[in-house]
């Protein structure tokens, strides 16, 4: 349910999606209560997501974030997507290192067959952040 509207509250953009902010972390937070490894960890992974894209004066955190993205990674070690969200928030706070780090854990990481389309997926995305220039210099 939280991934669904979480989806379809960036397709609305910011100021429409920002409504569903609520309830979308009450159900992530559900999950955490009821089995935190649910989905290898899937809750806190997408809870992190929720820190990280959520703006600071609607209940965002950056520090929340990374802890809930590192937590998932408990579960599962070789996340592609913990460890591609990761290096995205480490770009956008201007962690370079640390974010090529997280970029190269996404690209060694091993396929999982229950994830393989998203595994790939991460990798594509990996690779092209790695390969812009304007990135790293």
């Amino acid at each position: 349910m939280a991934a669904n509207m979480g989806a379809l509250a960036e397709s609305y953009g910011l100021r429409q999606g920002i409504k569903y902010r609520k309830p979308i972390r009450e159900a992530l937070e559900t999950v955490l209560r009821l089995d935190p490894g649910f989905e290898q960890g899937s809750a806190d992974r997408a809870l992190g997501r929720w820190y990280y894209k959520v703006p600071r004066l609607f209940g965002g955190s950056h520090p929340l974030a990374e802890q809930h993205l590192r937590e998932s990674l408990k579960y599962n070690p070789h996340s592609t997507a913990s460890h591609y969200f990761l290096a995205e928030m480490y770009l956008d706070e201007g962690r370079r290192s640390e974010a090529k780090t997280e970029l190269q854990h996404v690209l060694e990481a091993p396929f999982d067959p229950d994830w393989e389309p998203e595994n790939q997926e991460f990798k594509d995305r990996a690779q092209r952040l790695l390969s812009t220039p304007a990135i790293w210099n």
